[in-house]
């Protein structure tokens, strides 16, 4: 059984830094960095490795000083289980602001807790932060050290200090054989066997209640509020021996709104669809009493057109599950019109709230996930198209007599295949669509997008000089 990676929560004031030093640590863009209190909202966390040794690292939100965010409290309680369950704590304050009261208040809270504590100087790159770091020793932390997260000057002797401190207090630090000076963000052996699951969606549709339900634990904010969740949320999860990365995303509303939503929405929107550019599998949130919109068509499209398998996920069934039998069909036939690109997609019917079915959902996400990996042999291939073609000659877009020659996978994620044909052209899109479904119900391509390439078989010389005999007679 896999140890549990040591634990390295960054807290400090708002405004002073901590996103920026984040992702400067973990080699990513994770945590949303703009220059307004309150922007970090749930705990962000990622493993970091530096010098061999191994950790995983936490961003919070602002949990010390006023602020007018609406989930403050909610931010509060998110931060408070964040460094219930750390190991070190990395206090970082603001060079150019020098001490204030917050400060002092945070460190007495701090002790409290009797963790270790780390001390980081930020933005000291300015002559004048630099100039008065000598007054944070008043806090009674040695050392301190004078970083710039912007810029990454000092990060290097600040994670030195956080290995050493780690390592005073017993905690164990995997040691993987990492290069000296190597940061996380680049994946493990362990990690490419893991399944990327995205879960996405309009506002407001319950994706983070589904992420608490899989975990089975608050992990993240959950509000009445839309735009509750802005940053990516990125959780491991071990089921029945699987190894998944759960990937909670904001909610996408239409460009339009968005772009009237200002940075901190667009920048999360675009953390959406990075999310689903990088995931193998994507959960796709529909709101049941709302029912399908074009806005999550649209949401849906983006995977298509990225290659990923879709499972999609009526939320919220228990308020409008009915005795009527009908209904789930009705219900099921226009979320299929109003998606008929995603006709290959499974569909569930779940409440995150009440946990009905919502087993289900990772047993679907398992499945599209292997379908989207599967490999079919050149021999069982061409066996089938045999079969198919003899049955369903292939119709050209100019109703040219085409023939399949030869069939042939070229890659998978998602499942691509090649068909070579006796002339250049294409297939007819409904031919096309023909054969993806055969391939689909034939070898169980579950939940995954099929790319299909036709190309013209290259001729060899004999079989040139027989084809041009063939015509001039």
């Amino acid at each position: 059984m896999a140890r549990k990676l040591a634990s390295v929560v960054l807290v400090g004031r708002p405004n002073v830094g901590k996103s920026t030093l984040f992702n400067r640590i973990s080699g990513s863009r994770r945590a949303i960095v703009a220059p307004m209190a309150g922007t970090t909202r749930d705990s962000l966390a990622l493993p970091v490795s530096w010098q061999g040794a191994h950790f995983q690292l936490s961003d919070t939100g602002g949990l010390y000083g006023a602020s007018k965010d609406p989930l403050h409290e909610l931010v509060v309680v998110q931060g408070q289980r964040a460094i219930a369950g750390a190991d070190l704590l990395i206090l970082l304050v603001d060079g150019r602001e020098g001490l204030v009261s917050g400060d002092e208040t945070i460190t007495r809270e701090l002790r409290g807790t009797g963790l270790p504590v780390v001390l980081a100087v930020n933005k000291t790159d300015d002559k004048r932060a630099l100039a008065g770091v000598s007054e944070f020793y008043q806090l009674g932390f040695e050392p301190v050290l004078e970083v710039s997260a912007e810029h990454g000057i000092g990060v290097g002797d600040l994670l030195d200090v956080v290995v050493q401190q780690l390592k005073a207090t017993g905690v164990a630090l995997r040691d993987e054989g990492g290069e000296p000076g190597e940061l996380a963000g680049q994946p493990s052996a362990a990690g490419r066997t893991e399944t990327s699951i995205a879960i996405i969606g309009r506002p407001n549709v319950g994706k983070s209640s589904l992420l608490n339900r899989l975990l089975k634990e608050e992990r993240v904010l959950v509000s009445d509020t839309p735009g509750t969740t802005r940053d990516a949320i990125d959780v491991p999860l071990t089921w029945h021996r699987r190894q998944f990365r759960l990937v909670d995303t904001a909610g996408m509303r239409r460009p339009g709104r968005v772009r009237g939503g200002g940075l901190v929405e667009a920048v999360s929107v675009a953390g959406a669809r990075k999310a689903i550019f990088d995931a193998d599998v994507v959960a796709l949130l529909v709101d049941s009493k709302e029912g399908p919109t074009d806005q999550d068509a649209a949401i849906g499209g983006e995977a298509d057109r990225a290659g990923r398998g879709v499972v999609i996920v009526a939320n919220k069934w228990d308020l409008v599950k009915s005795s009527d039998q009908n209904f789930v069909k009705v219900f099921d036939d226009e979320l299929r019109r109003k998606m008929r690109f995603l006709d290959y997609a499974p569909i569930l019917h779940i409440s995150a709230l009440t946990g009905e079915r919502a087993p289900k959902v990772l047993e679907t996400l398992d499945k599209v996930a292997e379908a989207r990996r599967k490999r079919v042999s050149t021999p069982a291939l061409n066996k089938f198209v045999e079969s198919v073609t003899s049955a369903n000659p292939p119709v050209s877009v100019g109703r040219r007599h085409v023939r399949i020659l030869y069939a042939a996978q070229i890659g998978v994620k998602p499942p691509s295949f090649v068909f070579f044909t006796n002339v250049a052209t294409e297939f007819h899109f409904s031919y096309e669509r023909f054969l993806i479904n055969q391939l689909r119900d034939h070898f169980g391509f579950i939940g995954t997008p099929i790319r299909i390439q036709v190309r013209r078989r290259a001729q060899s010389d004999l079989q040139r000089k027989a084809e041009g005999r063939r015509q001039a007679r």
